[in-house]
């Protein structure tokens, strides 16, 4: 009780600047830095500057370790992800080998179907000329050309394209 009559009556009583005619305004609460100077040389024990280094290293090895365990579960999420690239190829060569040999057994029945077909067609009575059916398949097999006019002839005037003229 007496500490806050004291600081009361330091207060109510301490000049300000505004009242000597130096500057306007006042100094409030200006007690406190008297009691500061009082409660540090009540403190006998002055801080030392490493008070916070077993917290800081406690907070680094944490860190540390979190770090490593990061490190260690990224390495297996690369090797599992090697592991199914690895498998996908294998199972992409595996269709791929399927595919072609699909092909290969469509082609080979076409070539059968094909050599069925011919054998049967030579079967057939021998009524036909085979002179005349070879030089179809020849005619077939190359291009018609149309008949090229007569040179000889008379130049004929195409009477749909024949101008009139006023």
């Amino acid at each position: 009780m007496k500490a806050a009559r004291i600081m009361a009556f330091k207060l109510h009583l301490q000049q300000t600047p505004a009242a000597l005619g130096r500057n306007q305004g006042c100094t409030l609460l200006s007690w406190i830095s008297d009691n500061a100077a009082v409660l540090r040389s009540a403190d006998p024990k002055p801080k030392s500057k490493y008070s916070s280094l077993p917290v800081l290293v406690v907070l680094f090895l944490i860190s540390y370790g979190l770090m490593s365990m990061l490190v260690v579960e990224q390495g297996r999420t690369i090797d599992n992800q090697r592991a199914l690239i690895q498998s996908l190829f294998s199972d992409s060569a595996q269709l791929n080998h399927l595919k072609s040999k699909a092909v290969q057994e469509q082609n080979a029945q076409a070539q059968a179907q094909a050599k069925a077909k011919a054998h049967s067609q030579a079967q057939t009575p021998s009524t036909q000329d085979t002179t005349r059916d070879r030089s179809k398949a020849a005619t077939k097999l190359r291009k018609q050309v149309p008949p090229t006019p007569p040179t000889d002839t008379v130049e004929r005037v195409d009477e749909r394209r024949s101008l009139l003229s006023i």
